[in-house]
C-alpha cells in the first residue's frame, strides 16, 4: 500500500464529546494486538505485524491499541530503568511506521498494572534492587523514585525519533493517543486518593512533553467512592475496592477521553449466559451517560471480548457480544452522544496460537465475525464522512447523521 498523504494524515483531536480529524468526525472501530513490538523485534516474526494490520485494514478497522512497554522481560524494551534495547526500540519504530502504511492509528500504552511484560511489579523490583525499602507493588504509584522511573520511560518514548520515518513520536499523527497504564488498580488504597494523585501528576507530565496528542488513563471503568449512586452498575462489590473511580479519574486535567473495558466473563461469571449481554449494554450506557453528563468527553470501550475457554462458549455468542457492543455504540453515535467507538480484544493473524489467551479473533477462521466487523466499519465510515455526505438512496437529508436516523435499515 502507498503511504498515506501527509496532508490527510492529521492528529486526532477532541471537540466536545467527539473525536475529530481535519475538523471532521472520527468514530473508532478498532482492535487490540498487544504483542506487536515483541514480534517485530525478530525478523522471523516481523511479518505478523504487517499481516495483522493488513487484515484489520481490509475490514475497515482504523485504530489499534498496543504496548509501548516491555519492562525487564523476554525481548525487553526497557532492560533496567532508562536502559533500552535499541533493537527492540527499532521494532516499535517499525510498528508505528507500518501502521501508517495501512491507515491505522495507534493507542500506545506506557506500562502495565499486571506482571505481564513487566508492569508495576517490575518497577518495584528495580526499586528494591536499587536499595529502596518497598513492601507493596502499589508503591509504584506513591514512591517518588518509582514515579521518576516511569516519567523517564514516558519521556524516552514520547521523544523517540522513529528510525524508519525520521518523525519524532510526539509529532506523528499515526499515534492516536498515549495511555498512561493498562488497567491501573491500587487495591491498597480503596479511597482512590493514591491512584488519583498519580493520574493527576502523570497526565499533566505527558502533556508537558507532548501537547499535540490525546491522553487517556487506561482504567477499566469501575465506579468508586466519589459516585456512590453509580456503584450499582459495577459488576461486583469488589470493583468498588480496587482504587479506581471512573468519574473522578476522568475529571483530571490533561485527560482527553475516557476508557472502559468490558469482561462479563471475568467479572460476573465465567459460564456464558445472556446475563453477560445484559450487563454489557447496561455497563456501556452508564458510562456513555457519565461521559456526556459529567465529563463532556468521548468514551472508548477499549477492550471487550469473550474467551473461547469459557464454559458454554461458541462463536455465535461471541458474535452476539460484538453486536451488542457495536449496537450500543451506534445508538449513542446516532444521537451525537459520547459513545465514540470500541476496540476488540483481540485480533490475531493465523499461526499465533501460542500467544492466544482465549480471546483471539482470527478473521480467516471466523467468517461471520469478519462480516460483522466489516458491516460496523461501513456504518461508522458513513458517520466519519458526514460533512461531505450525499445519500445514495436519494433521500433529501442534509448529512449522514440525519440519513442514518432516517433509514431504519442502518
Amino acid at each position: 500500500m502507498e503511504d498515506v498523504e501527509d496532508d490527510g494524515w492529521q492528529m486526532v483531536e477532541t471537540k466536545g464529546n467527539q473525536f475529530i480529524v481535519n475538523s471532521q468526525p472520527f468514530y473508532v472501530n478498532g482492535f487490540n494486538t498487544y504483542w506487536l513490538m515483541v514480534m517485530a523485534a525478530d525478523q522471523s516474526t516481523r511479518g505478523k505485524v504487517s499481516e495483522v494490520f493488513q487484515q484489520a485494514s481490509s475490514v475497515g478497522l482504523t485504530v489499534c491499541r498496543t504496548w509501548a512497554f516491555n519492562d525487564g522481560q523476554w525481548r525487553a524494551l526497557q532492560k533496567s530503568p532508562s536502559v533500552y534495547d535499541e533493537e527492540v526500540f527499532k521494532a516499535l519504530d517499525f510498528v508505528v511506521s507500518e501502521a501508517k502504511k495501512y491507515k491505522i492509528r495507534l493507542i500506545l500504552s506506557l506500562v502495565n498494572n499486571w506482571d505481564a511484560y513487566g508492569g508495576k511489579p517490575q518497577y518495584v523490583k528495580w526499586g528494591k534492587a536499587g536499595g529502596l525499602n518497598l513492601t507493596s507493588d502499589d508503591e509504584f504509584f506513591s514512591h517518588a523514585t518509582l514515579r521518576s522511573y516511569y516519567k523517564a520511560h514516558v519521556k524516552a518514548v514520547v521523544n523517540r525519533v522513529n528510525t524508519f520515518t525520521n518523525i519524532t513520536y510526539k509529532d506523528d499523527p499515526t499515534i492516536f493517543a498515549w495511555e498512561l497504564m493498562n488497567e491501573p488498580r491500587c487495591t491498597s488504597d480503596p479511597s482512590g486518593d493514591t491512584l488519583q494523585s498519580w493520574i493527576a501528576e502523570m497526565a499533566v507530565y505527558v502533556k508537558s512533553l507532548d501537547a499535540k496528542h490525546l491522553v487517556e488513563i487506561g482504567v477499566e471503568g469501575f465506579y468508586g467512592p466519589s459516585a456512590p449512586a453509580r456503584a450499582q452498575f459495577n459488576p461486583n462489590s469488589y470493583a468498588t475496592q480496587v482504587g479506581t473511580d471512573f468519574i473522578r479519574n476522568h475529571q483530571t486535567l490533561g485527560v482527553d477521553f475516557a476508557s472502559v473495558h468490558i469482561y462479563a466473563d471475568s467479572w460476573i461469571s465465567q459460564t456464558i449466559s445472556n446475563a453477560h449481554l445484559q450487563f454489557t449494554t447496561t455497563w456501556m450506557e452508564a458510562h456513555i451517560e457519565d461521559a456526556e453528563k459529567y465529563l463532556g468527553m468521548p468514551v472508548i470501550f477499549a477492550e471487550f471480548g469473550v474467551s473461547s475457554k469459557d464454559p458454554g462458549y461458541n462463536s455465535s455468542f461471541r458474535d452476539a457480544l460484538i453486536s451488542t457492543v457495536y449496537k450500543t455504540v451506534l445508538n449513542s453515535t446516532k444521537k451525537g452522544g459520547s459513545g465514540a467507538g470500541s476496540l476488540l480484544w483481540q485480533l490475531f493473524p493465523e499461526g499465533m496460537d501460542n500467544m492466544d489467551d482465549g480471546y483471539a479473533i482470527v478473521l480467516a477462521k471466523s467468517p461471520s465475525t469478519l462480516n460483522l466487523i466489516s458491516l460496523h466499519s461501513s456504518k461508522l465510515a458513513i458517520f466519519n464522512s458526514m460533512c461531505s455526505w450525499k445519500c445514495h438512496w436519494g433521500c433529501k437529508k442534509k448529512n449522514a447523521l440525519e440519513t442514518i436516523i432516517y433509514h431504519d435499515d442502518l
